[in-house]
């Protein structure tokens, strides 16, 4: 039977949505927590009550945002079981492991340590106290770990094999799916984005304080901790993202050529195009404007070697469904006929295209019956919506270099002690505080929609993932996610706001009777 596409496209519309609505709080929790591990160090070490307070705070928010990052991210594990029936089934034995590993770390280790954070500031010593605050800063970026892990076995299948006998992917080397090194750039590169959203956070509330002369000391305190740690973030960002780049460019060849609108390979090595309107129908980039060898440096790390294009992968793709075919087709004979040699030995050759067969599925029944219209079609289908990730890819890095300048000017201005001089910064901060969100769901869609059609790449594609379910079902619980979720993400935005707005003041924390910096000393902008 052919896919029913309705299917499978709402059910990719439910978990991409939920995936990015759950993404709303992830980068924020990654990032404010190590803001808190921060400041409550130099309270630990200054005895300085108001990095304290500082603290309780910011820890207000952080707490807000955990809690709806935990709602949101149960719900998005059950749909692997309610959406994605097949693709739990057939790669649950390794895709199970680390996603069990990380539920584990998120509702027993990172809860159990929040309750600590807040219910033991006045059972605990100041040393034990930093001590949870930086294992709950640890476990929240390990939990972040698993998933990824999970996530980049999707775009990297390694330590695994697919057996003829249960019809199944299996777990053939833990280690190589644990440091996998698509995981590891991949981790390393969405926490540091995480540690930009943060810095942002308290970046631009503590701004809109001192355009409001509130919390003057308190703010200038913030700030000088969010532009520090900011810079850092975002320069790491740009750094591991271009070995996250290097990852793609190795692993996913057509994710990076439609990244860059690249239709026809070109000599090493490869430039970059800045901007250009890419043009699917034709297989062409008008007005493109090309930086001569930087993505060739970029993506391969050496002046002599090509970045395929797209239409070379297409073509190099309809060899790979031909013999895709054969591994096919030896497997139903293996399954009527275990001791057949023959099949055995065609299988073996040819099974790691098998998957590229199964994308004949959505045209065809049988992939042997298939005509080359339909190989044709299968191998078109490899390509992913190159200007949604042109666009997006480019706008996430546009918004990468702006966080470094912005981040460097707000350092300076902190050394300099002049963080509420200039009023237009201080609206300039506030006004940047959705773009990291933005930067960070541009980043999501670049990295899964990029990689589409495939739900594990080269290996299943996202239509033989979904359950048997109509598309009338998953209507009902696409509304059903969608009201759930805008609920939750309303109810943060409001309790959030309502905080923020109270501020340490209203709520009790400010202003603080400091023994060791007086109020009227000039302490702004140090962290002692």
């Amino acid at each position: 039977m052919i896919i029913d596409s309705d299917v499978v496209t709402l059910s990719r519309l439910q978990f991409a949505l939920t995936a990015l609505y759950h993404f709303l709080f992830v980068p924020l929790t990654l990032g404010l927590v190590w803001m808190l591990a921060i400041m409550e160090s130099v309270y630990v070490m200054t005895g300085h009550e108001v990095w304290k307070r500082m603290v309780q705070f910011w820890g207000v928010l952080f707490g807000i945002n955990f809690a709806m990052g935990v709602a949101t991210g149960i719900t998005m594990e059950f749909q692997f079981g309610m959406n994605w029936a097949y693709y739990a089934h057939y790669v649950g034995d390794v895709f199970g492991t680390p996603l069990a590993i990380e539920g584990l770390m998120a509702f027993f280790l990172e809860s159990t340590l929040v309750g600590v954070f807040f219910m033991g500031w006045h059972r605990l010593s100041r040393v034990k106290h930093l001590l949870v605050t930086w294992f709950l800063a640890l476990g929240t970026n390990f939990s972040a770990l698993w998933i990824l892990i999970a996530n980049a076995w999707m775009q990297h299948p390694v330590g695994a094999k697919f057996n003829p006998q249960t019809m199944r992917m299996e777990v053939t080397n833990f280690s190589d799916v644990l440091f996998n090194p698509v995981a590891q750039a991949k981790f390393v590169h969405t926490v540091s984005a995480g540690y930009v959203v943060g810095s942002m956070f308290v970046l631009s509330i503590s701004a809109w304080y001192l355009l409001r002369g509130r919390n003057v000391d308190f703010a200038k305190r913030s700030m000088t901790v969010a532009a520090s740690f900011g810079l850092a973030a975002a320069l790491s960002v740009v750094v591991l993202g271009d070995e996250s780049g290097y990852a793609v460019s190795e692993n996913q060849k057509m994710k990076m050529a439609a990244i860059e609108a690249m239709w026809e390979t070109e000599p090493p090595p490869a430039s970059f195009t800045l901007f250009g309107i890419p043009d699917v129908q034709n297989r062409t980039t008008h007005f493109a404007l090309h930086v001569p060898w930087v993505m060739g440096v970029i993506g391969t790390r050496s002046l002599d070697t090509p970045i395929p294009g797209i239409n070379n992968l297409v073509a190099d793709t309809k060899g790979k469904i031909t013999d895709g075919i054969q591994a096919y087709d030896a497997l139903l004979t293996l399954r009527k006929n275990p001791g057949d040699a023959q099949a055995q030995s065609t299988l073996t050759k040819y099974d790691d295209d098998m998957g590229y067969a199964l994308l004949l599925k959505r045209y065809v029944d049988d992939p042997r019956q298939a005509t080359p219209d339909d190989i044709q079609k299968a191998a078109d289908s490899t390509i992913p919506n190159v200007p949604v990730l042109f666009w997006a890819f480019r706008i996430m890095v546009a918004c990468g270099l702006y966080f470094i300048a912005l981040f460097a000017y707000s350092f300076w201005l902190a050394s300099k002690r002049k963080l509420d001089s200039y009023r237009w910064y201080l609206r300039l901060a506030l006004y940047s505080l959705p773009l990291p969100w933005l930067a960070a769901e541009l980043g999501w869609i670049v990295a899964e929609y990029g990689r589409q059609p495939w739900a594990i790449e080269g290996i299943l594609p996202t239509a033989l993932g979904v359950s048997s379910l109509t598309a009338g079902q998953v209507w009902t619980s696409l509304g059903g996610f969608v009201f759930f979720y805008t609920a939750l993400a309303v109810v943060d935005a409001v309790l959030m706001a309502k905080y923020a707005r109270k501020g340490p003041d209203e709520l009790g924390l400010w202003p603080v009777r400091d023994a060791k910096a007086p109020s009227g000393a000039n302490t702004a902008g140090a962290l002692s």
